[in-house]
């Protein structure tokens, strides 16, 4: 098993859908990601910061979930970084209604010692510059270093974001972002675009539509799981990453072939996470509803034709 250094946020989030609203509840694209990759037992680390005001039951949560904790930085004094956001009635659009860096503007990472030669590095959401920190201090190099950004980084830091590119393996984003990112409306020709710009393997995540994995000329196709409901679709895509990472750990094989059954595995997490609020159901999904997903998933994308 690879060891797996996980760095984003760790956060509050205020959730609106068109199902309901919630006050401050655990969020941020490491906690995730950490909790979704526990589900293959994986030796995982979050690296990231929160303020005195972060509850310890939030901290254990993640300890009994055998995440190492100990670069998570605590700032007494300070406040946890904060995100507030209304759903429209498609859940595929949102509006943001407050966004508050608190710790987290000043944020600095330290990646422990003892994941420095981390076998995989999954960059979750964060400014370039800090992604990019991450990775200079790494002592061996990784076998895997996976990407998770935003337009939000495209519109504001480009450049930084581009150098962070050129260093990774793997990046994970949205149709909509791999468009801006290369001005190409089609996704086959924008994922030969960013493969150019660096990174071996290309995944566009199509939210209710699957997501598409790019590997040279190679391409495979994953749909999503269709769900009588989709309750919160908040950190879907962080779950996504968490999944595809924490198998990947799990199986030491990263080949093309193993990463499209990431990508199912990262599919069938995602599902789970849309089914309530924020980070609720990923706190009490077993391995064994996991599996039972992945038969119904099965038998959705598989069948037999004679080719005449």
């Amino acid at each position: 098993m690879h060891k797996l250094l996980i760095v984003g946020t760790v956060a509050f989030d205020a959730i609106e859908t068109p199902f309901g609203k919630t006050d401050k509840i655990l969020g941020g694209a490491a906690t995730y990601i950490g909790l979704a990759a526990s589900q293959f037992k994986a030796d995982a680390a979050i690296v990231s910061v929160v303020g005195g005001d972060f509850p310890k039951k939030y901290l254990d949560l993640l300890v009994q979930r055998n995440i190492d904790i100990s670069a998570l930085e605590v700032v007494e004094n300070g406040k946890t970084f904060f995100w507030s956001g209304k759903y429209k009635n498609d859940l595929n659009s949102r509006d943001t209604l407050d966004t508050q860096l608190n710790v987290l503007a000043d944020f600095n990472p330290k990646v422990p010692e003892s994941f420095k030669n981390a076998g995989i590095v999954m960059l979750g959401n964060l400014h370039p510059a800090v992604q990019n920190s991450v990775i200079d201090q790494m002592t061996t190099e990784p076998e895997l270093i996976i990407l998770d950004t935003m337009n939000f980084w495209m519109d504001n830091t480009l450049e930084e974001l581009k150098k962070v590119i050129a260093k990774v393996d793997v990046i994970t984003i949205n149709d909509e972002e791999a468009r801006q990112l290369t001005g190409e409306y089609s996704l086959v020709v924008a994922a030969r675009k960013i493969q150019a710009m660096g990174p071996k393997y290309v995944v566009i995540k199509k939210g209710e539509h699957g997501a598409l994995l790019f590997h040279k000329e190679q391409i495979f196709f994953a749909p999503a799981l269709p769900l009588e409901s989709v309750f919160d679709p908040t950190g879907a895509g962080d779950t996504f990453a968490g999944g595809f990472a924490g198998f990947l750990s799990k199986t030491n094989n990263l080949s093309f072939e193993n990463m499209k059954n990431a990508v199912i595995y990262g599919s069938t997490l995602a599902s789970f996470c849309v089914e309530k609020f924020g980070t609720e159901r990923m706190q009490t999904l077993t391995f064994k509803e996991l599996n039972m997903r992945l038969q119904q998933f099965k038998s959705l994308t598989q069948f037999e034709i004679e080719l005449t």
